[in-house]
């Protein structure tokens, strides 16, 4: 393990990187080195305007792929963040190789990402049930979005939301695992948190469509109001018929589940409403 420090912002990594490119964007204010992906992002502030860059290829201590495959799966989600462009998605502004590895730059965004493995993440479950009502609209809104464009979410949980407690302004990212449909399971168990996976996503053969990303909202909705993988009403906190709506999304047979998300959207939104 080797410790780097960039503009006294200090991270660790397993092997050595060359970061003199980063200059060239302004001065390194964050680092986000816990990532399981192989991926290593920045905060930069630059002259005008703050940039998120994410890069591949450096040996982060979490990473669980090669730095060849981290590379290979950074530059295939250009056309993904391209494709669904969305005002509640990270907006990509250039990609491009560097030495050893491959960088993008984003908008950066001033929230906080919601992962566990963040600390922000028990105050975050800790907010109020309409500031987390809001986040969801967002969370549905998009995915919404993502099926009208084609795309199946993959990989979709905590860690791919951020949030602003100032502003109470909610933002998405990571979305790398994205794909075009139609999506089949050709691993057995899929990318992503076991606390938001469809059955479909652990089975090898399955389909991967809408009705498993219902479920993966109905999940979603269980993280956020409460009971995580406990769905008992007595976990919840956003009242029974909202409850209802969530269980029916996350039923173990894909029949028994909202057919959408715009479906499911529209139940919850008139539950919301006659609260």
């Amino acid at each position: 393990m080797i410790t780097k420090t960039i503009d006294e912002v200090a991270f660790d990594l397993k092997e050595d990187f060359d970061f003199t490119f980063l200059s060239e964007y302004g001065r390194v204010f964050a680092v986000f080195d816990q990532q399981d992906s192989g991926n290593l992002c920045f905060g930069v502030q630059g002259r005008d305007k703050k940039l998120f860059l994410k890069l591949a290829g450096a040996a982060t201590m979490l990473s669980n792929v090669s730095a060849e495959e981290a590379i290979a799966r950074l530059k295939s989600t250009i056309r993904i963040y391209e494709h669904l462009s969305h005002p509640s998605l990270i907006q990509i502004h250039q990609h491009k190789e560097i030495a050893g590895g491959y960088l993008t730059v984003f908008d950066w965004f001033d929230g906080e990402c919601m992962g566990r493995q963040y600390q922000s993440y028990d105050r975050f479950i800790a907010l109020p049930v309409e500031d987390k009502l809001r986040i969801f609209e967002t969370i549905l809104n998009f995915h919404e979005h993502v099926h009208a464009c084609g795309y199946i979410a993959l990989d979709f949980y905590d860690g791919s939301i951020m949030y602003d407690f100032q502003s109470k302004h909610t933002m998405l990212c990571d979305i790398e695992f994205y794909r075009p449909m139609p999506v089949m399971n050709t691993m057995g168990r899929m990318w992503g948190s076991s606390r938001y996976m469809s059955p479909e996503e652990l089975q090898l053969g399955a389909q991967i469509d809408e009705r498993s990303n219902v479920f993966v909202m109905g999940a979603t909705a269980f993280q956020l109001f409460g009971g995580g993988v406990d769905r008992s009403i007595e976990k919840w906190e956003a009242g029974e018929r909202l409850h209802a709506i969530a269980s029916k999304a996350v039923q173990l047979e894909k029949n028994e589940r909202y057919p959408s998300i715009g479906e499911l959207h529209e139940a919850w939104t008139a539950a919301v409403n006659e609260r």
